[in-house]
């Protein structure tokens, strides 16, 4: 089955990449835009839509800035549920569509969503697996760009 959606829990993967907004508090603005930013190269790499959930009623409800014609989706829980919760229910939901990826940390959620089905993937893994993509877009978009100049020379002497 292909994978149709990564559901994401933000502050699990932030926590477990300190590297990512250097200086900035893990629950920040400023951590929360520069995860969106890294993901949404992720998803520009794969072609796979990304949500990415937070926990926080009192958290800002816009979505960070994107660059990219198709953003990743960004929703925060509201007083009374959690970012787990709506991953459950997202991930639920998804599966009649298709393979759902869960990124987190949280045992008891990874379980819970492997449980019905679901794939899990550490947040440890998935930042291998963006670094992995981004490298592999990196390398493929210089491969064409010398593949266009030499095209090019050939042409002009010729």
């Amino acid at each position: 089955m292909a994978l149709v959606r990564i559901l994401v829990d933000g502050y699990s993967l932030l926590h477990n990449w300190p590297e990512l907004a250097p200086g900035a508090a893990r629950h920040s603005e400023a951590g929360r835009d520069a995860l969106v930013e890294i993901l949404t190269h992720y998803q520009d790499a794969k072609s796979t839509p990304i949500t990415v959930f937070f926990d926080g009623a009192g958290a800002r409800r816009s979505k960070p800035k994107n660059e990219s014609g198709q953003a990743v989706e960004v929703l925060f829980s509201s007083a009374g549920q959690t970012a787990d919760d709506l991953i459950e229910r997202a991930a639920h939901r998804f599966q009649e569509y298709g393979e759902v990826l869960v990124v987190t940390d949280d045992y008891a959620e990874r379980n819970m969503v492997s449980g019905f089905g679901g794939s899990v993937a550490s947040c440890d893994h998935f930042i291998r697996m963006i670094g992995d993509a981004l490298t592999e877009l990196q390398e493929n978009l210089t491969n064409h760009n010398r593949k266009e100049r030499n095209r090019f020379n050939r042409r002009s002497h010729a």
